[in-house]
């Protein structure tokens, strides 16, 4: 079934007949005809009397275009507001962030967007561990990924490499000594997420080392628990800069191994669809963008 010749039915009698239609329309009067004569074989019912100067409906065309109409009518007028909320930074925009991304990085993106856009609605929900952009109904998860993930038609978009460092409390480095070297540093309590691997880091010398991450004090995905843990002296941290930034000025942190890198914390954004992205979400993804370019020549102090 055609139908776009039954909307094309609605539009001839709308206008009164085939020649204002295709006027209006910019069609041949001609092809609107043929979508009529179509509809009418198709039903096995005429819809329409022609004359040479008048069109008049049958009782069957009068009862379809009453009951057709106004659908085509919501249709059109349901395809516009998709349109308007297609272009529109408004509504619900739901996020899902590990806590050190979300609450050092996401959070003050979505802060500087609602004040910017008033019907704006942020949800933020704290996780570490991975979840399903499109089984849980989220319009961005961050998440760092360590492994490919599953073909399972997600989007992935890098959309930040944060340097990361060591930290450890003053009181901890007076209990055990300033670690000058890996092997050193393999004596001390850690502090790590349940998902780490062993710490990778490039010396001076610009080889690769990894630290392993058995001798674990705390374990936890929350990055705010190791934080606490590491001021008070309970072990070492692994963090990026920004999330210790007020600490080190306060002295209750110190940078360890300072002429080590750290693997960076590469960021994913895990999108459930490439195309048809809503203007909330891009605009959320430029604002990282954004925030991601202007922080890139912070370092972590030391």
């Amino acid at each position: 079934m055609d139908w776009r010749d039954w909307e094309l039915f609605c539009e001839v009698v709308q206008h009164g007949g085939f020649s204002a239609a295709a006027r209006v329309l910019g069609h041949p009067k001609s092809s609107l005809s043929a979508a009529v004569q179509r509809l009418e074989s198709n039903l096995g019912l005429r819809l329409i009397e022609r004359t040479t100067r008048h069109l008049r409906l049958t009782d069957a065309g009068q009862t379809i275009y009453q009951r057709v109409r106004p659908l085509f009518t919501a249709l059109h007028d349901t395809h516009g507001e998709a349109l308007a909320m297609s272009s529109a930074i408004a509504g619900t925009l739901r996020i899902k962030a590990p806590y050190e991304f979300g609450a050092h990085h996401a959070g003050p993106v979505a802060c500087e967007l609602m004040g910017r856009y008033p019907d704006l609605v942020i949800r933020i929900d704290v996780e570490h561990e991975f979840v399903s952009p499109v089984a849980e109904n989220y319009d961005i998860v961050f998440a760092m990924l360590e492994a490919p993930l599953p073909s399972t038609g997600i989007v992935i978009r890098r959309v930040s490499s944060l340097e990361r460092g060591l930290f450890a409390a003053p009181a901890l480095l007076e209990r055990l000594g300033e670690p000058r070297t890996l092997e050193d540093l393999a004596k001390f309590p850690l502090l790590i997420g349940p998902s780490d691997t062993p710490w990778a880091l490039t010396t001076p010398a610009g080889v690769s080392e990894q630290l392993a991450v058995s001798n674990a004090r705390l374990v936890s995905s929350n990055a705010d628990i190791r934080l606490q843990a590491a001021l008070a002296g309970h072990g070492v941290l692994r963090v990026t800069a920004s999330y210790t930034k007020v600490a080190v000025a306060a002295g209750l942190l110190r940078r360890l191994l300072p002429d080590h890198v750290c693997e960076p914390l590469n960021v994913h954004a895990l999108l459930p669809a490439r195309q048809f992205v809503p203007a909330k979400v891009r605009c959320f993804l430029d604002a990282m963008e954004a925030q991601e370019r202007g922080g890139a020549a912070a370092q972590i102090e030391a």
